[in-house]
């Protein structure tokens, strides 16, 4: 497990390089936008040997990557548009990904129940040929057609850690329990869980350990090109201050923003567009006893994922419906709740209703606009365009999966290359995020260490910790003999030691950034007890609590 003395050592080399900053040092790589694209690439870029800054104008993972399904996935259904490149890669990443990360990411077992009258969605190349072909299917998806779509899933990408595609009898197993009558079977494959929120923070830490900086709440409020170099002019969004910094090369990873910073920010034409696909998600109670997800085919085409999560309840989602504008908040509109209440509603025995759901979070999908008709048919490919201008580039980035995004930095950096030939060569495969230099197969024994080195954790709380934090749990607890040594208790087990953890290494700064994006503890604390931690964070940082905490999210 990792000492403290690292972490030591990384304070005394950020307030050194802050300095060396405001005197003026040009640096190579200016990245706007803290999600998982940007923080990759800054990763990506920093153990190069670049000289790399970061800005994101929220917290971290703020809009996009903290709303996903949480899945490492290849994309079962992207098959179905012939997106084999694609789903290829991702399928590769999976277990590459796994390594890495064996805390925040996990193997899990999707079962897809079979019925005769699950379909295609209408526009994808797979249904119109089968249309064409066999028209007497009115467009339903037939058994063999899933089968050889699991048969390619399971060895386009090289599988060696998780296992195969399986077939399930309902009638005798937990897994049909809470199915209805009609399904019978099912078809079992393979995917991997991914905490979001926590892979955006654990990649903007390692590019800070390897020379990067890393601005939060800090808006670009201008960027453009003088002479050879990029004068891109920052606005902290707390304090108010204003900087200017120089850089080589710029990188424009602001997701749903990506078109308003080139329009907008730095002025520019472009042809390329983004097309912004809303998807929301309803966590509910939880509706079965095993740890297995559904894997549901609606009568529409479409797909949604349930799926155990936090212990305690049930995450369904998600829609495709098209987002106007990137500055409007996403929400999961009554309409949406109740579409996806309905669909999981086919296949549970007991109806979901709107009474059920605890919770629902949106995120804005910023997909390269590729001209499909559908936002469920628009690609999810990821799109990089090298604008050279007068000599400072500028790299924008559209669209891409959680699933890609260290496959996506590589491509960012290989575009970059004529610009920094003395830059080192790609690295980042298998190389451990912060706390996940463990076995895959390790967790448990790590828990158990844990629990053995603290006996006053309680079990729950003990998987958690390591869960979030892989083998730097031990660094948060330090040398605490009881619960009350790690200071206040803010209730769900989230205490004093572990907020200041985020504080000192995560970047947090309010409650909400701890409670709905480093954990998911919001949906087990009540809103005074949220607000009780806002407060204690605000005298932390010597600041007076400016504005009330939402209750949720």
């Amino acid at each position: 497990m990792r000492s403290k003395s690292g972490s030591f050592a990384l304070i005394l080399r950020w307030e050194g390089r802050v300095s060396q900053d405001r005197e003026g040092t040009v640096i190579d790589l200016f990245v706007i936008g803290g999600g998982i694209n940007g923080c990759g690439i800054a990763r990506d870029a920093a153990g190069r040997g670049l000289r790399v800054e970061l800005a994101e104008m929220n917290d971290l993972a703020w809009a996009t990557s903290s709303a996903s399904t949480k899945l490492f996935h290849g994309g079962l259904r992207y098959l179905e548009y012939f997106e084999i490149r694609l789903v290829r890669e991702a399928l590769i990443e999976r277990e590459t990904l796994l390594r890495a990360m064996p805390h925040i990411s996990w193997p899990m077992r999707f079962v897809l129940p079979y019925h005769r009258d699950m379909r295609f969605e209408g526009e994808t190349p797979t249904s119109r040929i089968l249309n064409l072909v066999m028209p007497w299917m009115k467009g339903r998806r037939p058994a063999w057609l899933i089968r050889l779509g699991l048969f390619l899933y399971d060895h386009l990408g090289g599988r060696k850690i998780l296992p195969a595609t399986a077939t399930l009898d309902l009638r005798a197993g937990p897994e049909g329990a809470p199915l209805k009558d009609k399904f019978t079977r099912a078809y079992e494959y393979s995917d991997c869980w991914i905490e979001d929120s926590r892979l955006v923070v654990l990649n903007a830490r390692d590019a800070e350990a390897r020379g990067a900086r890393i601005r939060t709440r800090t808006r670009v409020q201008s960027a453009e090109r003088v002479g050879d170099l990029w004068q891109v002019t920052l606005k902290d969004q707390e304090t108010g201050a204003t900087e200017v910094v120089q850089a080589r090369a710029l990188v424009n990873a602001a997701g749903p923003w990506v078109k308003d910073v080139i329009s907008g920010t730095l002025r520019l034409d472009s042809a390329e567009g983004v097309r912004l696909v809303r998807g929301s998600h309803i966590v509910t109670r939880r509706l079965f006893d095993h740890d297995k997800c559904y894997f549901f085919q609606g009568t529409d085409g479409r797909i949604i994922f349930a799926i155990p999560y936090e212990g305690e309840f049930t995450l369904i989602g998600t829609t495709d419906a098209e987002h106007g504008q990137a500055d409007t908040r996403p929400e999961c509109t009554p309409e949406e709740a109740e579409y996806l209440c309905r669909f999981a509603s086919e296949y549970f025995k007991t109806p979901v209703t709107r009474a059920d759901i605890v919770w629902t979070y949106s995120g804005v999908r910023p997909l390269y606009d590729d001209g499909a008709k559908s936002a469920t048919a628009a690609t999810r490919d990821y799109v990089l365009t090298l604008a050279e201008g007068s000599g400072a580039p500028l790299l924008n980035i559209f669209g891409g999966k959680i699933t890609t995004y260290r496959k996506l930095a590589e491509a960012a950096l290989a575009k970059l290359r004529p610009f920094f030939p003395d830059a080192g060569a790609d690295w980042t495969a298998g190389v451990a995020l912060p706390g996940g230099d463990f076995p895959v197969d390790g967790f448990d024994r790590l828990t158990e260490s844990l629990h053995r080195a603290y006996p006053f954790l309680t079990e729950p709380w003990a998987r958690r910790l390591v869960r979030a934090y892989g083998t730097e749990a031990v660094d948060i607890l330090g040398e605490a003999r009881e619960a009350a040594d790690l200071g206040p208790d803010f209730g769900a087990t989230l205490t004093g030691a572990e907020v200041r953890w985020q504080m000192d290494h995560e970047y947090a700064r309010a409650a909400a950034d701890v409670v709905w994006r480093r954990t998911r503890l919001g949906l087990k604390m009540t809103e005074a007890q949220i607000a009780a931690l806002d407060d204690w964070m605000q005298q932390e940082r010597g600041l007076d609590r400016a504005a009330p905490v939402a209750a949720k999210g």
